[in-house]
């Protein structure tokens, strides 16, 4: 049967338990690690997350094939933990996947932690091996090992037995997107529609298409044409309108060129359909793309042509990553983000107890069920401050029957009884504490969630959720150094107190 990780110590390999640590560093390794290397030897904590990490069944070795490994035939796969070890390695040093296959191969400490001795330098991980193992994770299985993590911190602080008080706010995580026009997202829509008939017309032999990165560049220069148009500014108005009209000429000419594509994309479609005699998966991709390209050409159209001012509900910002929201929440400088908001609730230990990922969903609409979900998690759950955002009169009264106290200022003029209990010193206590959130927001987006790099929605959520445990092994990792430093004597001589926040 597979294991999560071989127990057996092979010759030069060393116990995980007794890797060294360098206790003055300030790198982020070495904490993460330490944060890892307890998990491990807390045979509690350590049972916990190995039985999740069986439910993961790993990518094959085997180069250039595809499917899992086998879980009663011990086919060769990376093994569970070091899946773990490479994911919370990637989102604490917020790097790519090349960076993460550099250091699984030449970083000694890290190849101790991955189980590798001086004698098994010849074991290598390929970068391909690396990226289908680190997506095997899902967002459930990842909040599932973070409160084993959370409830282990709690045990290590003593702090099981006392009702714990939370934190809560959101913040955005932006998606890896170019700022979205219409113009752009129709350019990128028809180069994947022309590559995708291209490719299907190489598989299948089917003609048609073999200048396609020639009609590429074609497009390419049209779009760059109205790129580099600007709206005149002249005060002659018929200078003005004539200048408008060119405009208007140029997306003509953009839009009839996209819909000659178009058509022949759709020719070609009919042709493979008639050419293999079913209907193949790759022609649900070009099914796909003529979607988006008709819809986007419509609205050009009806924008720009026929001067319509276009519904936001109606806007995509992203052709290959449809989640992306237009977010805009008044901070200054920052007029709008493209990405998702995710909300986090941190304890006063500095441990996330729990997260959401909002869609379409704003800071009123989630803080009942936030609290809800974190109290499921962590029943202790007692106090918990938010922001103005949060406010609105039902979440007062629904706070209230699952908080003991509530710390939910409110927006506008405050009456006689709001006077009360805003000023009382519990609450005022709370407030000023809650402005450590954003410390954590903070260390998040330096730990990876200042942009998804993963791909869909269900790639975000598991990128999102990777992020939250990471940020709190490595708080694990800080508490366990600055635990063995008190015994030195010498943590404060060697680690700052904001490297161990």
């Amino acid at each position: 049967m597979r294991t999560v990780f071989h127990s057996q110590l092979s010759l030069g390999e060393d116990d995980i338990a007794k890797i060294r640590l360098d206790p003055k560093s300030r790198d982020d390794i070495p904490q993460l690690l330490a944060g890892l290397q307890y998990i491990y030897t807390t045979p509690e904590l350590r049972q916990a997350v190995f039985e999740i990490l069986k439910e993961l069944v790993p990518c094959r070795v085997d180069s250039g094939k595809s499917g899992k490994a086998s879980t009663d035939k011990g086919r060769p796969g990376m093994e569970q933990w070091q899946i773990l070890v490479l994911g919370t390695l990637r989102l604490s040093l917020n790097a790519d996947y090349d960076r993460i296959h550099e250091l699984a191969n030449q970083h000694r400490t890290v190849r101790q932690m991955l189980g590798h001795g001086f004698m098994d330098d010849e074991t290598q991980y390929s970068l391909q091996r690396i990226k289908d193992n680190l997506r095997l994770f899902t967002a459930e299985l990842l909040d599932r090992i973070n409160q084993e993590v959370v409830r282990s911190g709690h045990t290590l602080l003593k702090k099981n037995d006392i009702d714990l008080g939370g934190r809560c706010d959101s913040f955005v995580v932006k998606t890896d997107v170019h700022f979205p026009t219409d113009i752009g997202l129709l350019f990128d829509v028809l180069r994947k529609t022309i590559e995708e008939c291209a490719h299907l017309c190489e598989l299948h032999g089917c003609a048609g298409w073999r200048q396609s990165s020639h009609n590429i560049r074609t497009f390419k220069k049209q779009y760059r044409i109205i790129q580099k148009q600007k709206h005149s500014t002249s005060k002659d108005e018929a200078k003005r309108i004539a200048f408008e009209e060119r405009i208007k000429q140029s997306h003509r000419s953009y839009i009839d060129l996209a819909e000659t594509f178009l058509n022949r994309a759709r020719i070609t479609r009919q042709s493979v359909l008639k050419n293999s005699q079913q209907l193949v998966v790759s022609v649900i991709a070009l099914d796909e793309y003529i979607v988006h390209a008709e819809r986007q050409i419509d609205q050009i159209r009806r924008r720009v042509l026929q001067g319509e001012t276009m519904p936001h509900a109606e806007k995509i910002f992203s052709i290959f990553q449809p989640h992306t929201e237009w977010i805009s929440k008044g901070k200054a400088g920052v007029p709008v983000e493209l990405g998702l908001r995710v909300c986090v609730l941190e304890d006063r230990s500095g441990f996330i107890l729990h997260h959401r990922v909002m869609q379409n969903e704003t800071d009123d609409k989630i803080a009942v069920a936030m609290i809800e979900e974190a109290k499921q998690r962590f029943p202790h759950l007692a106090l918990c401050s938010f922001d103005k955002g949060f406010h609105s009169p039902q979440n007062q009264i629904d706070l209230k029957a699952v908080l003991d106290t509530v710390v939910l200022p409110k927006k506008g003029r405050l009456s006689a009884a709001d006077k009360d209990r805003e000023y009382a010193a519990e609450f005022i206590e709370a407030r000023h504490q809650h402005s450590a959130v954003e410390s954590a927001i903070n260390a998040l987006g330096v730990h990876g969630l200042d942009m998804c790099r993963d791909h869909g929605i269900e790639g975000f959520k598991r990128y999102v959720a990777l992020a939250v445990v990471t940020r709190n092994i490595q708080r694990l990792g800080a508490i366990v150094r600055k635990i063995a430093a008190n015994k030195r004597g010498s943590y404060k001589k060697h680690i700052p107190d904001k490297l161990a926040a």
